[in-house]
């Protein structure tokens, strides 16, 4: 009978006492977490074990996804040798938990088998890289087309243990050779949670300025990254820290990607660029965007992006990268080159490398290589633990001759374990008690560890700490030297990485869960104590230590930090994820006023994550929530915030009356707290609601209160605002004059926010007070001023990453091409401005009616009438008055374009319009209807009623010196004049 189906006849029993389950007499190890799954399913056989009851129970104060779990039942149906379409032992019931349906008898563990005295460790040789030239062959000849400016990103993929780093690490080393190229290497790590944005990138960036060098690196980041400099503090002067900071405000994910692809591109007109980024299945989303970003950049560059990652970490976790990467190479923009297993030869290579020097093999050592290469697969990391297993064993020896094989002992050598797991676990278990302890310390301190948050983690010396790692470090065990790092309170203390993650993954899985989070506890307390003041630049890093050693409170502040450096990036998924994870920790500590401040907190950062992804029923309950528990602690501040924040929600969705209510609910509150700032934040959500109602009066009387109080100093202030206060509040008022034809003054307001927006250098402020000037000289009829500010506050718009506002800025500039005859250029651009406002009302109207103009002036009167009518609709439904009053006077034009033209109804939305104008003080739409009027009296016959028309038009227009319209109306005259 074949080995298989003799295993599969082997009975299964469970082994309680070593936590394991047996095949027959096969042991099969599982992980504590996946064990503990077992246990329970098994206690409760036969019934229904929920999702909720399994987290609950397994992971009672830890904050974790079902993910996790998801990852523990496969590790036990590989382990019992089933599937979910055939289960023997678990059965899934879809979308409520597991039944355990099988029957394990417990046993006793047999006694382990007996072995030969441990051998002293020989010295580890140095690495062997075997069955990759094609794999280097081909990387080269990438970086060859890179140098002759073809750009090029590769990922490199293969499973743990395929050899990917020593990959990288021999290709890196000849490239380097050549002396011609910038070498950036950067690692991604595994966080609590979402990675912190651009960490790998940030890294690559700052260990290549700190090298000789690198040096020339510096003036090109300050120049064309200063967003990116700036997060890097240590690599500049305190005077040019000052310098970049000033630019970096208001810094967007947009900016940051543009910014870093033109340093790239300057970077690689001196010399090609070889950037390297490990372990991509770890990584952050902001940094997959900037691959695609640099993948999709147009033009030349010396550029070679080598990223390496495990598909099956990518696939586990539901990580992005995969649709990044099948993307890109759909498009040609990428290229993958996954690692394969060694082939025979290969194998039969490397074990003559490394116990003959490369002579050719004896025949039992040949043997032995075909033995191993059926035994791995092979499989990289298989291999060379079999090997060096197989050394200490005794079972190849250096004897009076050549290395000679032992054919008697290679049998039972090789009853190894099935997995890597178990070669590792045997390595750790021939390391000393001491060694095993800080091994343990190190696997909670993460991917890269100090000595010195080991020494503290175990409470001991750190110079004992060091001896320790060193000694595993120089034997080839577990763990690599990386250098020395100094901590701000002035500690300097060595850095160990490992030699590859499953060995951290498989210590850290065998530590106690008490000691487990005694270690996190310790690690994380001694870190931020280290980095002081700096520690904020390590909040994701302290937060997972925190999270798992159940220091609450300090997560929550760590995972607040974190979250706020990823808005700084305009990284607002990953702080979207922060926060998240910041407001479920709170949840673990008593409740306290204290605690219910920092929710409220928490929940309005949350808010501003989730605005600029457009999630407003998020954005919503974000606010619920924090109102209602303000309310509870009676926090007139707080609530004035949110009542600030309901109100621009409310003006967002295109609920006006409820906006103004939010805003003067803020405004008592901050009357009775004395918060000039906030009751100017008031004052500006107040008057924004009165605008979009019509009500321009009682709007600019708001707006003005908003300006005087921010005047000075307070005027370049954010105040937690997207745009500047200050200047939101003047391009507000400048359009409150150009809709009522008081040009001079909102002229001289539009300038003077866009003088502030100058001064402070915010590209969305800057993009606001562009559009406010632009926009008041586009209602004058000046074309060649609207025109300059309206496309370059579109094109800030977009790098600034701000697309609540793309629909205004659209609606005006696409009205200022459609006058100026551009219509193929109006008509794609309001469309799109449409389709984007239909999430969010508030700005849907005035693209709409911009979009109906366009669609008259080409002769579609069909589409024009058909949209006309649905915004007029709209525009009731909202009360928004004084857009109300311009679909009115577009119905009237649309009807006098017909063929013959409708008369009777299109003098009855004139006069409609002109008198909801009236009342609104809308002087230059008035002027508008005068003229419509006019034309369409002298087309039809009616001179005296043309002429009274068109004169009244004339007397407007000239009154707000209008001269766009002069010429066509004084024409309109003098014919129906008879002149």
């Amino acid at each position: 009978m074949p080995a298989e189906e003799r295993l599969a006849d082997e009975p299964w029993r469970v082994d309680w006492t070593n936590e394991c389950v047996w095949h027959g007499d096969a042991m099969v190890r599982l992980p504590p977490k996946a064990f503990a799954v077992l246990r329970l399913l098994m206690a409760q056989a036969g019934q229904l074990v929920t999702k909720e009851a399994l987290l609950e129970a397994i992971w009672p104060e830890a904050v974790v996804s079902e993910a996790v779990l998801t990852v523990c039942i496969g590790e036990l149906r590989k382990a019992l040798r089933e599937t979910a379409q055939a289960p023997r032992f678990i059965q899934t019931v879809h979308r409520r938990g597991y039944r355990f349906i099988g029957h394990l008898p417990t046993v006793t563990a047999p006694a382990p088998p007996v072995s030969s005295p441990a051998l002293p460790l020989a010295s580890a040789a140095p690495p062997l890289l075997v069955g990759r030239d094609g794999v280097i062959a081909q990387l080269h000849q990438w970086l060859a087309h890179v140098r002759q400016g073809a750009r090029q990103i590769v990922w490199l993929t293969g499973e743990p243990g395929m050899g990917k780093t020593a990959v990288v690490n021999a290709f890196v080393a000849q490239a380097a050779a050549a002396g011609d190229l910038w070498l950036a290497q950067g690692q991604c790590i595994e966080h609590y949670g979402a990675g912190e944005a651009y960490l790998p990138v940030l890294e690559a960036l700052g260990r290549l300025c700190r090298e000789p060098a690198g040096a020339a690196l510096l003036p090109v980041l300050e120049q064309h990254a200063p967003t990116w400099l700036v997060q890097m503090p240590a690599l500049c002067s305190p005077a040019v820290l000052d310098a970049v900071q000033r630019r970096s405000l208001g810094a967007t994910q947009e900016r940051m990607l543009r910014e870093l692809a033109e340093a790239v591109e300057v970077c690689t007109a001196m010399r090609p660029v070889l950037l390297i980024l490990e372990d991509l299945h770890w990584s952050d989303y902001a940094t997959l965007d900037l691959l695609t970003y640099l993948a999709r950049r147009a033009g030349p560059t010396r550029l070679l992006v080598l990223g390496t990652y495990r598909p099956i970490e990518v696939l586990l976790r539901g990580h992005p990268l995969q649709t990044v990467k099948q993307e890109l190479i759909l498009h040609g923009e990428g290229v993958e080159l996954p690692l394969e297993l060694l082939t025979a030869a290969a194998v039969a290579q490397y074990l003559a490398l490394r116990c003959a020097g490369g002579a050719d093999l004896p025949p039992a050592i040949g043997g032995l290589a075909q033995s191993l290469y059926q035994r791995t697969d092979g499989h990289p990391l298989f291999l060379v633990q079999v090997v060096e297993h197989l050394l200490q064993r005794g079972v190849l020896g250096d004897g009076a001759g050549p290395w000679q094989g032992q054919p008697e002992a290679i049998a039972a050598a090789m009853e190894i374990p099935t997995s890597v797991r178990q070669m590792i676990e045997q390595q750790f278990d021939r390391l000393s008690s001491e060694e095993q302890r800080v091994l343990e310390a190190a696997s909670v301190a993460g991917s890269a560890c100090t000595a010195a948050a080991v020494a503290a983690g175990l409470d001991l010396a750190m110079e004992a700490v060091e001896d320790r790692c060193a000694g595993l470090a120089q034997r080839g065990q577990f763990l690599l030297a990386s250098g020395i790092e100094a901590w701000p309170d002035g500690t300097v203390t060595e850095r160990y990485g490992w030699r590859h993650a499953l060995y951290q993954e498989v210590v850290y899985e065998r530590v106690p869960e008490g000691r487990r989070l005694r270690l996190h506890r310790r690690i994380g307390i001694r870190v931020d104590t280290g980095y002081g003041e700096q520690a904020r630049e390590h909040a994701a890093e302290l937060a997972m230590h925190f999270v798992q050693g159940r220091e609450y409170a300090r997560a929550v502040e760590s995972l607040r930090q974190a979250g706020d450096r990823a808005l700084m990036r305009s990284a607002c998924r990953e702080a979207m994820a922060y926060f998240e994870q910041a407001l479920s920790a709170l949840s673990q500590l008593p409740e306290t006023r204290e605690t219910r401040e920092q929710a409220i907190d928490l929940w309005l950062a949350l808010r501003t994550a989730l605005q600029p992804l457009g999630d407003l029923e998020r954005v919503l309950t974000c606010l619920r929530t924090a109102e209602a528990l303000a309310v509870t602690l009676d926090d007139p501040r707080r609530l004035a915030r949110i009542s600030l924040l309901l109100s621009r929600y409310y003006s967002l969705i295109g609920l006006y009356n409820q906006a103004s209510t939010a805003a003067q609910r803020a405004l008592t509150f901050t009357t009775a707290s004395g918060d000039t700032v906030l009751q100017a934040l008031a004052n500006l959500n107040l008057g924004l609601a009165y605008h979009a109602q019509g009500d321009y009066r009682r709007a600019g009387a708001c707006l003005r209160q908003t300006v005087m109080a921010l005047d000075g100093a307070r005027g370049r202030e954010l105040f937690g605002q997207t745009i500047l206060p200050a200047v939101n509040a003047c391009a507000h008022l400048a359009w409150c004059h150009a809709e009522v034809g008081t040009f001079a003054e909102g002229c001289a307001l539009g300038n003077a926010g866009l003088q502030i927006a100058e001064a402070v250098g915010h590209p969305g402020s800057l993009m606001v007070a562009l559009w406010g000037v632009g926009l008041i000289a586009l209602h004058q009829g000046d074309l060649r001023r609207a025109l300059p500010q309206l496309e370059r506050a579109m094109r800030l718009c977009e790098e600034a990453d701000l697309p609540m506002w793309f629909p205004a800025i659209a609606a005006e500039l696409g009205a200022a091409y459609t006058l100026g005859g551009r219509v193929a250029d109006a008509v794609p651009l309001l469309t799109r401005a449409l389709e984007q406002a239909r999430e969010a009302p508030g700005s849907q109207a005035n693209g709409s009616v911009s979009l109906g103009e366009a669609h008259l002036l080409t002769g579609r009167l069909e589409d024009a009438h058909t949209l006309t009518e649905y915004t007029l609709a709209f525009t009731r439904e909202h009360q928004e008055r004084g857009r109300q009053a311009s679909a009115l006077r577009l119905l009237g034009e649309i009807a006098a374009h017909r063929d013959p033209p409708e008369v009777e109804l299109a003098v009855t939305h004139y006069r409609q319009a002109l008198a909801l104008a009236e009342v609104l003080g809308m002087r230059p739409l008035q002027a508008h209807c005068h003229r419509g009027l006019g034309i369409l009296y002298a087309q039809t016959g009616q001179a005296e009623q043309a002429c009274v028309a068109l004169s009244a038009a004339i007397t407007l227009y000239r009154a707000m010196d209008m001269t766009f319209w002069l010429p066509e109306t004084e024409a309109a005259r003098a014919q129906a004049e008879g002149r």
